[in-house]
């Protein structure tokens, strides 16, 4: 996927180099919405120069240019999302695990309402998952 990856940052303004190609292949090939310690411990065996510090700014950098999503949802971590289209997210307070939720019913109760015009949606939801629930 790094050749399309390359092409993807390309697109959106931003320069390919090993790390920005690695750090956007996992965000879009493991929709876990990891944090940067996650992302540097996956990458780092194969990229023994990455440091916490490139991916946090190559994160960074990403946001900005509208290619991932900062998920503020976890008090403890910053988590980060490749998936940008419009969705909300539902954080288990028991497992932990991050799942993406549709916003389609949220977005048709704006549509009704011609006095709004959305842009962007951040939508964080906490709970119970169904497997922690039984």
């Amino acid at each position: 996927m790094i050749g399309s990856t390359q092409q993807y940052l390309i697109d959106h303004g931003i320069s390919p180099s090993v790390q920005r190609l690695a750090i956007m292949d996992y965000l879009l090939t493991h929709p876990t919405h990891p944090t940067v310690n996650e992302i540097y411990s996956e990458l780092m065996p194969t990229i023994p120069t990455l440091s916490k510090t490139t991916v946090h700014n190559t994160l960074k950098l990403f946001v900005k240019h509208n290619i991932a999503i900062y998920i503020d949802i976890d008090e403890r971590h910053a988590r980060f999302d490749g998936k940008i289209s419009a969705h909300a997210h539902f954080r288990c307070k028991k497992c932990g695990y991050i799942f993406d939720i549709s916003l389609s019913e949220i977005t048709k109760l704006f549509s009704e309402k011609p006095d709004f015009v959305i842009d962007e949606a951040y939508v964080n939801i906490k709970g119970v998952c169904k497997t922690c629930k039984t």
